[in-house]
């Protein structure tokens, strides 16, 4: 697949050959959407809690005698149902977390990845950074590919600058190339990727290290 490579002013600078085996695959739907939900699951903390009648500081005594007073029997003031009282089936800290095969989770990476490419939703763009760190900078060159959509920005490196420029962006993401996340890069309207960061995905990638 072929595919422009354009200035940071926006001008077209060249063609680049991206490698079918991660951005020419067919859409796999399915690994994508688990991928998806392996990582939110993973990020969920698990620290809700909820007391048991048992835990609940109260005393055991009946309020009221259990016959002669026209109420419904009932017990103490822990009780579930009483204002205050004990939680039924109540949450308890708890690990979400769990994996999924490394080469399930490859094949989504790859299937996100071909699926902007072929819906013309990646740029690639020449090797840049912000060397003043300021985020008027980045901005000017992200409006020549992107204004106001959920852009997602894959480095090379991790280029601290451009991280420190970029900080403040509403909708900006960034990810390195070997530590790409699937709902980031999934839900990103726009993917800029830096020229280098090409061939680096595609040896990172690449069909013989997943052999290994």
């Amino acid at each position: 697949m072929e595919k422009k490579v354009y200035s940071t002013s926006g001008k077209e600078l060249r063609t680049i050959t991206l490698d079918d085996k991660v951005f020419g695959l067919p859409v796999n739907d399915d690994v994508i959407y688990y991928a998806i939900t392996n990582e939110l699951a993973n990020r969920r903390v698990g620290t809700a809690c909820t007391k048991t009648r048992a835990e609940v500081h109260g005393s055991n005594n009946k309020p009221y005698k259990q016959k002669g007073t026209g109420n419904a029997r009932r017990g103490d003031k822990k009780s579930p149902i009483t204002v205050g009282g004990g939680t039924i089936f109540g949450p308890k800290p708890r690990d979400f977390s769990y994996s999924i095969p490394k080469k399930e989770k490859r094949l989504a990476m790859k299937s996100i990845l071909s699926s902007h490419a072929q819906g013309d939703r990646l740029t690639v763009v020449e090797d840049f950074t912000v060397e003043s760190g300021k985020t008027k900078d980045l901005v000017a060159i992200l409006n020549n590919f992107a204004k106001d959509e959920r852009t997602v920005l894959i480095l090379k490196d991790d280029d601290a600058k451009i991280k420190q420029a970029g900080r403040n962006i509403p909708n900006l993401s960034f990810l390195a190339y070997n530590r790409l996340e699937a709902h980031t890069l999934f839900y990103g309207r726009k993917v800029i990727i830096l020229e280098s960061a090409v061939k680096n995905l595609s040896d990172f990638y690449a069909e013989d290290k997943e052999a290994k």
